[in-house]
């Protein structure tokens, strides 16, 4: 879609009504104006449905890339736009959890459509008791289950893993039987 003069597009507000009476009666002013209304309606359009270009589900295609931008979210082109989109209006509640078990869960969720099973080592829990051995393993790692059905998504899950996972953690991606993952 481009942006520009759009044929037939009428300006809810014509300059030339907003001149003084004596300009009115002039047509050259009149159509000057009326060439300025033809410039100015798809402006005063787009001011209108504001909106809807700041709201991931509604914003015209050619938009998306550019809203994505102001969240720091770089959507990946391999997706359908209809899953592009619902990542982008689910971004702003992912930054909550950001790093965590649930955040990559159901960030990854979000982008394959599918569920999705993340596991990790267990090191960010703690003892319940003084002396009690430390729960989890000493070596941080994360592992993301995907259904056979998401399978075809495993280059997407990976590079998604990669970017919202702590930098430290080693990951690694599987593919499992469907009636596995919850």
């Amino acid at each position: 879609m481009t942006r520009g003069v759009v044929p037939g597009l009428r300006t809810p507000h014509p300059l030339g009504g907003l001149l003084p009476a004596v300009y009115q009666e002039d047509e050259f002013a009149m159509r000057f104006t009326a060439g300025l209304d033809d410039v100015l309606a798809p402006v005063m359009s787009t001011m209108d449905n504001f909106v809807s270009y700041v709201d991931p589900l509604l914003t015209p295609d050619d938009f998306l890339d550019w809203l994505a931008s102001w969240l720091g979210v770089v959507p990946d082109p391999r997706l359908p736009e209809d899953r592009r989109r619902r990542a982008l209006a689910a971004a702003i509640g992912h930054y909550r959890w950001r790093g965590t078990l649930t955040g990559i869960r159901d960030q990854l969720a979000t982008l394959t459509g599918h569920p999705v099973e993340v596991v990790d080592s267990g090191g960010v829990l703690g003892a319940i008791s003084p002396g009690e051995p430390l729960p989890g393993e000493a070596r941080p790692w994360i592992v993301a289950r995907i259904p056979a059905r998401a399978a075809a998504d495993r280059d997407l899950v990976e590079s998604v893993l990669a970017s919202v996972k702590p930098a430290h953690v080693p990951h690694r991606v599987e593919v499992v039987e469907d009636a596995r993952l919850p």
